[in-house]
């Protein structure tokens, strides 16, 4: 059972690169937000800047992210879909590397894209960003998720 070994999964966008265009929060955050709904089934929460740092051009409170956090019946759904659907689907894909298993056994995933995704068509999305999925684990013995993950059909390489 997923529920038991797993504890919520973490979708993250930065949008920080996107947010410098023109008419970023009229038209390209929300076409983000409605493609991260579509891919999870839950509406995602923007995160503003904590604090301003010049070098970057980030104003306190300005957008950078937006973050969906996935619990029971979605994130095994979900769960289910990224382990048969998504990462078959990735470009010259050979697996997960074992070192993107923290020591807490947390499991990170970075896609370059969302057109892995078979709810996004990719003809009619007007933005492409990239987003990190974490699988943030309940027990924090490594080796114990690391079997949980292979047994689960999660690909990772030997």
């Amino acid at each position: 059972m997923i529920k038991e070994q797993i504890e919520k999964i973490v979708m993250n966008v930065g949008v920080g690169r996107l947010a410098s265009q023109a008419s970023f929060e009229e038209k390209i955050l929300p076409e983000v937000v409605k493609e991260i709904a579509a891919v999870t089934g839950q509406r995602p929460v923007t995160i503003g800047a904590r604090k301003s740092i010049a070098g970057f051009k980030i104003r306190e409170g300005d957008i950078v992210g937006v973050k969906v956090t996935l619990r029971k019946k979605r994130m095994e759904d979900f769960f289910k879909k990224l382990t048969n659907i998504v990462l078959p689907r990735v470009k010259d894909f050979r697996g997960l590397e074992e070192t993107n298993i923290d020591k807490a056994g947390n499991l990170n995933i970075g896609l370059r894209d969302q057109f892995v995704f078979p709810e996004i068509d990719q003809n009619e999305s007007k933005v492409q960003f990239g987003m990190q999925i974490t699988l943030v684990a309940k027990t924090k013995d490594r080796k114990k998720m690391i079997d949980f993950y292979r047994s689960n059909g999660v690909p990772l390489k030997r």
